[in-house]
């Protein structure tokens, strides 16, 4: 069989037809129904992350095609599956970006990923654009229940890409005060025009006055990775009172801050990969401006942490709805990612990208199946 792919081939994206791959005894082969692009998708766009994956994404919902003869005897041709990109002890595999991702029609999943648990049967996830938001939803998930732990009645979320949207409409449900900081005004507009959840928006650098007024306040950082250390510093110089934050945005190999010595941001954040530990890593600091600081991070989710999004969607599928802001076919998915990959802004056709949905067609399901 062949199927098509959206391709990287430098500073473009191609819809490609590539030739269906032998499956392993122990792979899956996958068809997506809906896949997302993410921030750090745009980053490798850019070039800003040099990954291998010539085809990204790691947000979604699939149909299995096929299953090799050692693969879970559950995973069915046709079962509703969703894949965890991030593996906790593997390092080789991380979905669209060192393993050839979903955006395409059909993707194979390793041996070491379906033997560890990280294809979840997803029988009543979302059966629309909004499985896209599963992933996203489960990261901001992930980092609320890390800074509750503390407390807060505060949420200052800084970036206002889809985890920042998400985590001020989580927060706010839970009875916190949200603070959005945006990068641009276009995404101030866009706030402005959808908002759910936030109680004040603004453009960053933001009023330590009013972030830290009601403290104690959580902090969660998700900014693209060349932008995460100078607002780390922006709060660590501003900070009044205790704070927790949550580095979720990238980082540069060995980062680390002024105001946190001798502190290795990078393998912190590192240190807490896909849901594990158990009781993230997190590091307690006197500063001088404020009583304790308390650093984390995280890469990737946890299986658990992913469930819950799903039937979250499920359960609220209108609180997250407009976050999905472009649904498009393969076609002008690749039009979208080259004009992405080419620019330095987020507004496609006249609107605020926040999050874009692939659709994918069914014939080579049923074809398959």
């Amino acid at each position: 069989m062949i199927y098509r792919a959206l391709v990287r081939t430098g500073t473009r994206v191609v819809v490609a037809t590539r030739e269906a791959p032998a499956v392993g005894d122990g792979e899956l082969l996958i068809a997506p129904e809906n896949a997302g692009l993410c921030g750090t998708d745009i980053q490798i766009l850019r070039g800003l992350r040099a990954e291998r994956a010539s085809v990204i994404g790691h947000e979604g919902v699939g149909r299995v095609l096929a299953r090799g003869a050692r693969a879970d005897a559950r995973f069915a041709p046709g079962a509703r599956v969703l894949v965890n990109p991030t593996h906790p002890t593997n390092a080789g595999f991380l979905l669209g970006h060192n393993v050839d991702g979903l955006l395409q029609e059909m993707v194979l999943i390793p041996e070491s990923a379906v033997s560890d648990g990280l294809v979840l049967l997803a029988p009543h996830a979302p059966a629309t654009e909004l499985a896209t938001l599963i992933e996203p939803l489960a990261a901001a998930h992930y980092a609320l229940s890390i800074l509750q732990e503390f407390k807060p009645r505060t949420l200052l979320a800084i970036g206002d890409g889809t985890i920042g949207h998400l985590a001020v409409r989580c927060a706010h449900r839970a009875g916190l005060r949200t603070i959005l900081v945006h990068h641009t005004e276009a995404g101030l507009r866009f706030s402005g025009a959808h908002a759910l959840g936030i109680d004040v928006s603004c453009i960053g650098p933001f009023d330590p006055r009013i972030a830290f007024a009601d403290g104690p306040t959580a902090v969660l950082i998700a900014t693209p990775r060349d932008q995460t250390l100078s607002r780390l510093d922006e709060v660590l110089r501003t900070a009044i009172g205790d704070v927790v934050i949550d580095v979720v945005g990238g980082l540069p190999a060995g980062a680390a801050s002024r105001y946190l010595p001798g502190l290795d941001l990078t393998a912190l954040r590192a240190s807490n990969c896909a849901g594990r530990p158990l009781r993230p890593n997190i590091e307690t600091r006197a500063l001088r401006r404020s009583g304790r600081v308390h650093v984390t991070g995280h890469r990737g989710v946890s299986n658990d942490h992913l469930r819950w999004a799903a039937e979250e969607l499920v359960a609220h599928p209108d609180h997250y709805r407009n976050l999905v802001t472009h649904v498009v076919d393969l076609h002008d998915a690749a039009r979208i990612m080259t004009h992405l990959a080419q620019c330095q802004e987020r507004v496609v056709d006249g609107r605020r990208l926040i999050k874009l949905a692939v659709r994918f067609p069914s014939s080579h399901i049923e074809e398959a199946s």
